[in-house]
């Protein structure tokens, strides 16, 4: 199977089910229409455009190209590729009927499809490890190294998301998604560990 450099991103989870059946890539779901008001998926998505280029993969009916729009003007287009399925008719099987269009989406395309799609896009293709075969950094390690769970969390949280150049107000389970797109845990410990809280200086404990 071949691996995907940049982060694919798709609509919902059965699209990412498919997807993972014709290529080994770093998949992000929108959420359907919910990235429209989701700042912390929008933060986390430019950040992983600047970090490994993006690929929008949405179905191809009008929902899809709302979708498919919006990030188009919310992302650097030099760190955009677009891939597109073709227009074929039907459904889904988990599906009772056709969507409104009655186009098959993207969970209803074959391995072979989603491929040729994705090569088309122009996707940088490579071999080495992708970063979801990588040990993923857990809700344990966010307590072991301070960043829940103690009286200065919310002050170290602060100063790993100044580090990263995240939003602020991300909480402590985006901040975690966030990190375990962004890093292997061999790049994320040594960051972590070597953080001070905000508003503290070396040496001071926040009160």
């Amino acid at each position: 199977m071949r691996r995907v450099r940049e982060v694919i991103v798709v609509e919902g989870r059965y699209d990412k089910n498919a997807l993972k059946q014709a290529v080994e890539a770093t998949v992000v779901e929108t959420g359907g229409f919910g990235v429209f008001k989701d700042g912390e998926k929008l933060a986390l998505l430019r950040r992983l455009a600047e970090e490994r280029g993006l690929i929008l993969l949405t179905d191809s009916d009008g929902a899809g190209f709302v979708i498919r729009n919006f990030l188009k003007g919310a992302i650097p287009p030099d760190r955009l590729k677009q891939a597109y399925i073709p227009d074929i008719r039907g459904k889904e099987r988990r599906k009772a009927a056709p969507g409104k269009e009655g186009k098959l989406g993207v969970e209803g395309m074959s391995p072979a499809v989603l491929l040729r799609a994705l090569e088309r896009a122009g996707a940088t293709f490579e071999d080495g490890p992708a970063a979801g075969d990588r040990a993923p950094i857990t809700k344990g390690d966010f307590y072991a190294l301070g960043l829940t769970g103690g009286r200065d969390s919310a002050a170290l949280r602060a100063a790993l998301l100044k580090a990263l150049e995240l939003p602020e107000r991300m909480t402590a389970n985006a901040l975690l998604e966030a990190v375990n797109l962004l890093y292997g845990r061999e790049e994320f410990f040594p960051l972590a560990e070597g953080l001070t809280p905000a508003g503290t200086s070396p040496g001071q404990s926040s009160k």
